[in-house]
């Protein structure tokens, strides 16, 4: 089985060529332009690979509600030359295959969950924390959708007492996103995260903000597992002051090992390191060929 799968980022696309079992044989990255010039591209490269089926796992927001008229659309991006662009359909006409579509952080999660860090359980939630903040969570095998694809990112979090940055967000100022995403961190401190990882308290003030989140979507979601990634996961010291402002956050409500005395091993960082959302992609691409019979 030959599949396709399409990571739509804001810098670059990654379009690999794989099979069923997540192995991930043939990969390149082309930068984010226009559609005009960067989907081409992409075309180009599947149609040379004979692909069976395809999976798309894209920045957002994006319409993932199969009865809408807008269906496969980028909405109300920041990226200007994608906003209401049909993305699904585009691929879809243009390759005439099976196509899967849905967020870069569900398909990550989904690569997460059948091939990587949550591989058999029932559950899990990935979350990345980079350019932007998002999240996708799988339960009891189903990507969680509603009226739309959750926006983790934006959610209202407290502010750090030491922390007078106005937020970074468009629309919110100082939701999550705003507070703990690598622009934000960027502007807060002056420098890039990479050129600060022996600054503790800016890592610190992270891991504070990135707890709380996490709270909520425990609270919530209840998820098995949770998979941190993104470049600020790329910090390796940032896991073990997550997990300890987890647990002073949930003061013993849960008696669940996994929350208490096993928390490094529910709080994790990607088992398909890099490839989670390209192997979710596969995923998606599966699934679509499954659903055509």
């Amino acid at each position: 089985m030959i599949l396709g799968s399409i990571e739509a980022g804001g810098t670059k696309f990654v379009c690999g060529i794989g099979n069923e079992q997540g192995e991930v044989l043939e990969r390149i990255s082309i930068p984010t332009k226009t559609p005009d010039e960067t989907i081409p591209e992409v075309i180009e490269f599947f149609k040379k690979r004979k692909v069976e089926a395809i999976g798309i796992g894209t920045f957002g927001p994006i319409d993932v509600k199969k009865s809408s008229p807008t269906y496969g659309h980028v909405l109300n991006t920041p990226k200007l030359a994608w906003q209401n662009y049909p993305f699904f359909q585009t691929v879809l006409d243009e390759l005439q295959v099976p196509t899967g579509f849905t967020t870069d952080v569900n398909a990550a999660a989904l690569g997460e969950y059948q091939f990587g860090a949550a591989k058999g359980l029932d559950s899990c939630l990935y979350i990345t924390v980079g350019t932007g903040i998002g999240a996708g969570a799988v339960v009891n095998g189903e990507l969680l959708e509603g009226l739309s694809h959750p926006e983790m990112g934006h959610i209202i979090v407290r502010r750090h007492p030491d922390d007078h940055f106005e937020g970074n967000c468009p629309f919110h100022k100082d939701c999550f996103e705003g507070l703990a995403a690598g622009p934000a961190i960027e502007k807060r401190w002056g420098k890039k995260g990479i050129e600060m990882t022996d600054r503790k308290e800016v890592w610190e003030m992270e891991a504070y903000y990135i707890a709380q989140a996490l709270v909520q979507y425990i609270m919530i979601l209840v998820p098995e597992r949770i998979v941190i990634g993104g470049g600020v996961a790329h910090q390796e010291s940032i896991f073990p002051l997550v997990r300890e402002n987890v647990k002073s956050l949930l003061n013993g409500y849960f008696t669940h090992q996994e929350l208490n005395e096993n928390i490094a091993d529910y709080i994790v960082a990607p088992g398909l390191k890099d490839n989670a959302g390209l192997v979710g992609g596969l995923v998606l691409a599966r699934h679509a060929l499954e659903e055509e019979g």
